[in-house]
């Protein structure tokens, strides 16, 4: 079938080598253009660096044009197919449209009999710009993916509106040792703090409040900030990898023994407490209420013996979701409570966080384990806090964002509309960031994969990117201020409360014990 395409849309000889003009009559084409990534049907913040994408449908050329209701539209040429969006014009256009509909046309050209021209105009692709931005930055670690290629791995920071990349801490400044688990304070960054692993080193953390960055002698594991600043839970894990001889994926992780511990940043001071420490569970990723009222937490029956022993069969370690009442002002603690346990969810409960509103906490599920990447059985699953409230009852929600892939690694944005988590669903091998909308309603809509300058980046891209975390404003504690002080002598010296999974003193546990992605 023939059409007339769209009035007004003239385009000029640029990169063809001939006149071409697809308001000639070319032919409609009723379903959508294959682009790459896909980012069609999607809501995208107002802020977002362009979505460049190619164009994966057969021709010698295309032209593409991205309009909304206001401002000047944005027409592209290529012979490559490549789309790359001029970033100014682009943050015009999505501004001047803010809560409106972004439209991307895709015409492709083909040679008729190797003379005559003729285009095919593809339904247009239909995107929503939301009204609320994205904070600002995204924090993630980048490693490899084998167990065996650990060696480089690095903290980084990406400009959301751009496409660039600082390094915040690579392990090439730790004599090639381990860093991971960086937290943040109320989405700011001058409270924050790094996990390291070093034998060089020991195991300490790196603790960033304002213009003071300071080391602490212990092990972080998994970490959350109270929103006061004044305390930090983190769990302590005995890790132990497993391998199995045939599956798709052959490795597993799991805790040997675990416990939580929060350390007073006031009185540098290193605690735990009954609700947090009971020698018959593993205690696990702590995420605070933003009113910093209750810990939430994930624990787990300890059923073996043995700090070296691998159970029997791990496929029956699940997860419960718990929470315990804090008072920060007196330090006291209540009593465990749990919110929702894995025998009524039929699931290992994991990675808890909370949206800074308190209503709701986005937590992965997977088959069972403590370790979510390594399972393509994980999921996101949505609680309704305010629900739990008044009824008592914990109710999941699976996410229509998921995939038949690993999802995990999760985290809000500062106004609660965003969430950017890790999947592995382009390859199910390498872990990638994804932002999606999140409504008030706590409908999350179609993510859409962290852009890039080259839409072809993740086809040779070898990195793994993990524990993506939203933050309002950039690191600026330089690399070198950071490097310093794992490799100070100076340091804040605290006692490890004594648990199976306290570390051992001379610092000699395995750093491969330490590496989850």
């Amino acid at each position: 079938m023939l059409a007339l395409c769209a009035a007004g849309l003239t385009v000029v000889t640029h990169g063809f080598g001939g006149a071409t003009r697809p308001e000639e009559p070319c032919e409609a084409v009723n379903s959508l253009p294959r682009i790459r990534p896909d980012y069609s049907g999607v809501t995208l913040p107002p802020n977002i660096a362009p979505l460049n994408f190619l164009v994966e449908e057969e021709g010698t050329g295309c032209f593409v044009r991205i309009s909304g209701a206001q401002g000047e539209p944005i027409e592209i040429f290529s012979k490559t197919h490549e789309i790359g969006i001029p970033q100014d014009r682009w943050h015009r256009l999505l501004e001047s449209n803010r809560g409106g509909r972004l439209d991307i046309d895709v015409f492709v050209r083909s040679d008729a009999d190797g003379a005559s021209e003729r285009w095919r105009r593809f339904a247009t692709i239909t995107n929503t710009i939301a009204s609320e931005d994205i904070d600002g930055y995204l924090v993630y670690r980048r490693i490899r993916p084998g167990h065996s290629t650990w060696r480089e791995m690095g903290i980084y920071q990406r400009d959301l509106r751009s496409f660039d990349e600082r390094t915040i801490l690579t392990n090439d400044h730790l004599e090639d040792w381990c860093l991971n688990c960086h937290a943040f304070c109320n989405h700011g960054t001058d409270t924050m703090s790094i996990a390291i692993r070093s034998g060089a080193y020991g195991s300490p953390a790196v603790l960033v409040e304002g213009e003071r960055v300071s080391k602490v002698a212990t092990k972080f594991g998994y970490t959350s900030w109270h929103p006061s600043g004044k305390v930090v839970a983190f769990s302590v894990n005995q890790v132990h990898q497993v391998f199995r001889s045939a599956a798709s994926e052959i490795r597993d992780v799991f805790d040997c023994d675990s416990v939580m511990t929060y350390y007073r940043t006031d009185a540098k001071s290193l605690k735990t407490a009954p609700a947090l420490a009971r020698k018959d569970r593993l205690e696990t990723y702590p995420a605070w209420s933003p009113d910093g009222r209750h810990l939430y937490f994930c624990s787990a029956p300890l059923t073996w013996e043995g700090l070296n022993a691998v159970p029997q069969r791990l496929e029956d370690v699940h997860y419960d979701l718990v929470r315990v009442s804090y008072d920060v002002d007196t330090d006291t603690w209540g009593q465990v409570e749990t919110v929702l346990s894995a025998q009524e969810a039929d699931r290992s409960l994991l990675l808890p966080r909370i949206s800074p509103d308190g209503r709701w906490l986005l937590l992965t599920t997977c088959d069972y384990g403590c370790f979510p990447v390594y399972r393509s059985s994980s999921d996101l699953c949505l609680l309704d806090l305010d629900a739990f409230a008044r009824t008592g009852r914990a109710e999941l929600r699976r996410l229509d964002a998921n995939s038949d892939a690993s999802e995990s690694w999760h985290s809000f944005s500062s106004n609660g509309r965003w969430i950017a988590f890790s999947s592995k669903r382009l390859s199910h091998i390498f872990t990638r960031t994804y932002l999606a909308y999140m409504d008030e309603e706590g409908r999350v809509h179609k993510p859409i994969l962290l852009p890039q300058k080259d839409p072809r980046f993740y086809d040779s891209c070898l990195w793994t990117f993990s524990v993506p975390e939203l933050v309002t404003e950039p690191i600026r504690a330089s690399k070198v201020k950071l490097a310093q002080a794992v490799r100070s002598d100076k340091g804040i010296s605290v006692t490890m409360p004594i648990t199976m999974a306290t570390p051992k003193a001379n610092g000699t546990d395995h750093p491969w014990q330490s590496l989850r992605e």
